[in-house]
């Protein structure tokens, strides 16, 4: 077994180079893709990622299978987590500061400048007209949006299963401290499959967008600040179950233990974290915004 005498120092690999590579590859791929070009390039960047993600992880879960991580090294791993979902946190504050600016700080300005940019312009939000839209008229390149996504429909239900999701999670995890193995891949399967859930209705949410209420990635600052915050939640989701998912599959393999248990316990907590993001997405951007 490990123990603390010593501090921990990872042993010399190459996979932080080859995941540069693949991080380089996806954006440049990504580049060239929404410039017209191939996505051949960001695919093979994906699979390059993917490959060193699996190799990762497999050595780090071997590694603790067989008692080599120590007490400190544990502790690492929880720091790591944390700074990580921290800086989730703070990525996601800046689109919902982008949103807040344009809402009420920008409004002022533009109402200040209504001569320079229509007569008769007055803010309102949703901004479902822009003046480039107004002055160009029919000819306009961007159209508004002719609509708004009803909150009380597909998000409401959205937002209930991701909450509920938040419960079942927790009861994965209490199952697992009282060393009931069953019920803990019981309400982690069912975490997972509501997960999928949310997934299939966001899809669902944006054909409705685009095919009957024209509210799309062009269709104004509403449009785009809507896509850039759900688009982005509906990313971190799919990782959320993703990394769920991973660990359902070690609990049936009988991973986890009541007390070491950590990758479980860090994907829970992005979790959560995924959930409370929702919340003020539904209440800020589909409540408050419609």
């Amino acid at each position: 077994m490990a123990t603390d005498i010593n501090y921990y120092v990872p042993e010399q690999s190459k996979l932080p180079l080859i995941m540069a590579l693949g991080l380089g590859l996806i954006a440049a791929g990504a580049a060239s893709w929404i410039g017209g070009g191939s996505a051949m390039v960001f695919l093979a960047g994906a699979l390059v990622l993917a490959f060193t993600f699996y190799t990762w992880f497999s050595t780090v879960i071997r590694e603790n299978m067989a008692g080599m991580n120590s007490e400190q090294l544990k502790r690492s791993y929880v720091w790591g987590m944390s700074w990580f979902i921290f800086s989730e946190v703070m990525f996601f504050a800046a689109f919902f500061g982008a949103l807040f600016y344009v809402r009420f700080v920008s409004s002022s300005h533009l109402e200040a400048s209504a001569d320079l940019l229509w007569n008769g312009f007055e803010f309102a939000w949703p901004l479902m007209t822009t003046p480039d839209m107004a002055v160009a008229g029919e000819a306009a390149k961007f159209k508004g949006p002719e609509g708004i996504i009803d909150p009380w429909h597909l998000p409401l239900i959205n937002t209930i299963i991701l909450l509920t999701s938040s419960v079942t999670v927790h009861f994965a995890h209490t199952a697992l401290k009282k060393d009931n193995r069953k019920g803990f891949n019981l309400w982690l399967a069912i975490t997972v499959l509501l997960g999928i859930v949310f997934l299939f209705f966001q899809v669902e949410e944006y054909v409705e967008a685009y095919t009957e209420l024209g509210l799309t990635l062009e269709s104004g600052i509403f449009g785009t600040t809507f896509f850039m915050l759900t688009g982005f939640h509906g990313a971190h989701v799919t990782l959320g179950t993703f990394m769920l998912l991973i660990q359902l599959l070690r609990g049936l393999k009988g991973h986890f233990t009541h007390d070491d248990a950590f990758g479980f316990e860090a994907s829970s907590w992005y979790w959560h974290f995924v959930d409370v993001v929702w919340v003020g997405l539904f209440i800020f951007v589909y409540v408050l915004g419609s």
